[in-house]
């Protein structure tokens, strides 16, 4: 069921009349106004839910909507330092909350902001101070990116290329205008964007926020979440940023050189994730020292559960080698990964991956399964269904655990039905429907009674006319 939306001037003027004809102070205003809408099914993502200001000439307006008015009035005349108090309170506004950047984009921010992009190109500190807004502007409306926009993003990574902040600030935009936007990805690829980010990484990367950012921004060109558009180029993206630009390696090489920094590892190995998406990158991540880089991380940062996730997620990615799957093994890999599900038991999104990786390491790997029945793989996937009954992909990843297992060996069954494994799947089949097909597969690998339906025996007539 679809939800009603109103307009802010809507939603401004129910807080208006409550304080003009109910004699309301702001603050109950506001609030008699939120409880009336929500009560109506009213959507108000988008709705800044504050008081709007009163102008010196009586007029009722919010604050990023004054900021607003002031830059669209100095526009062309104000020189940029006159205006920078301005373009920082309209950044903080649109910082507050998605509510905010969308009644600016509205008000038809965005052509504003770029036209000072563009006008303090020049000026290092006035250029830093005007992107800063623009990136604060798209978060969350990618939609706002044009043509214009795009070049002119591409050219100031190039100019500022030297520069940590100038270059930090756009390459944020550039992620902002990408996330759930394929046509921006495709164009900003076709621009040139990735040689420029892998080189902001090599030659920023004593950098840890920069090499974070850029990581981050090249991953989000190897996204496929764009719902409008039904083939993206995600695939593509990660071969031209491995094979034309030796993206691995240099990411890879900034991982090495930022060890004792949690969260530039975790963002650099979502990255490597995002990218082993062919078999020889799998193989060209271990040959580089990628693979002994994630282990070493494992091992070392096994308390730390936002990094275990990002490592539990790269080597799920690149155990889709199978010679990998075997390095992995060999170097106690299975070991590891239990003792990081053991741990942090209770966070779900570990033991998602952590099952991911034991499904993974066992598939068509008969001895990869005794490790892992031997280093208590199976009881931690148990474990884990029983601690995330209402995780649908905790159930999922623990029902293929168990499948992979038993495919290859049989032997396996009886040990792992001995664990409650039954009950677990049956309950996980009457919760979650999305692991009909996982749960059932595994019940009946396991030697367990399971209904399968035939969803088409290929009788009653031919499919051509």
């Amino acid at each position: 069921m679809e939800t009603r939306r109103i307009t802010q001037e809507t939603f401004d003027a129910a807080v208006k009349e409550n304080m003009e004809e109910f004699e309301m102070d702001p603050d109950e205003a506001l609030r008699e106004a939120l409880e009336q809408f929500e009560s109506q099914g009213v959507n108000l993502h988008c709705i800044v839910k504050a008081v709007p200001g009163v102008l010196s000439d009586g007029e009722q307006t919010h604050e990023v909507l004054q900021a607003l008015d002031s830059l669209r009035i100095g526009k062309d005349s104000a020189g940029l330092k006159e205006v920078t108090a301005d373009i920082k309170r309209f950044t903080k506004q649109c910082s507050l909350g998605f509510a905010q950047r969308y009644l600016a984009a509205q008000k038809d921010a965005y052509p504003v902001i770029l036209s000072y992009c563009k006008k303090s190109v020049e000026e290092q500190e006035a250029e830093l101070t005007a992107l800063s807004a623009l990136a604060a502007l798209t978060n969350g409306q990618p939609d706002l990116l044009d043509a214009e926009g795009k070049q002119f993003l591409l050219n100031v990574l190039k100019k500022y290329k030297a520069d940590s902040s100038v270059v930090r600030a756009a390459i944020c935009t550039v992620r902002h205008c990408c996330l759930k936007h394929e046509q921006n990805r495709q164009d900003l690829v076709k621009g040139g964007v990735v040689p420029l980010l892998t080189g902001v990484i090599t030659q920023h990367s004593g950098s840890a926020e920069l090499v974070k950012e850029a990581s981050a921004a090249l991953r989000v060109m190897c996204f496929d979440d764009d719902i409008r558009v039904p083939f993206g180029q995600a695939h593509e993206h990660a071969k031209i940023i491995v094979l034309e630009h030796n993206g691995l390696k240099v990411l890879i090489d900034a991982a090495k050189a930022h060890l004792d920094n949690t969260s530039v590892l975790s963002e650099l190995c979502a990255t490597l994730s995002r990218l082993a998406v062919r078999n020889e990158f799998c193989q060209d991540i271990c040959d580089l020292g990628g693979l002994k880089l994630i282990m070493t991380l494992l091992a070392d940062s096994y308390e730390k559960p936002e990094l275990v996730r990002q490592v539990l997620s790269a080597i799920r990615a690149v155990a889709g080698n199978d010679d990998v799957k075997d390095a992995v093994v060999d170097s106690g890999g299975v070991e590891l990964i239990v003792i990081a599900m053991n741990k942090h038991m209770s966070n779900s999104a570990v033991c998602e991956h952590g099952c991911a990786c034991l499904s993974v390491l066992a598939l068509r790997k008969p001895n990869n399964c005794k490790v892992i029945m031997e280093n208590g793989g199976a009881l931690a996937a148990v474990q884990a269904m029983k601690m995330h009954t209402d995780s649908v992909n905790v159930q999922k990843q623990a029902c293929m655990v168990m499948r992979n297992l038993v495919a290859r060996m049989e032997n396996l069954s009886q040990p792992i039905l001995e664990m409650g494994a039954e009950a677990l799947i049956i309950q996980a089949l009457k919760t979650h429907q999305d692991c009909d097909d996982v749960g059932k597969a595994a019940l009946r690998d396991l030697g367990c009674q399971v209904e399968l339906r035939e969803l088409w025996t290929g009788k009653h007539g031919s499919i051509i006319n």
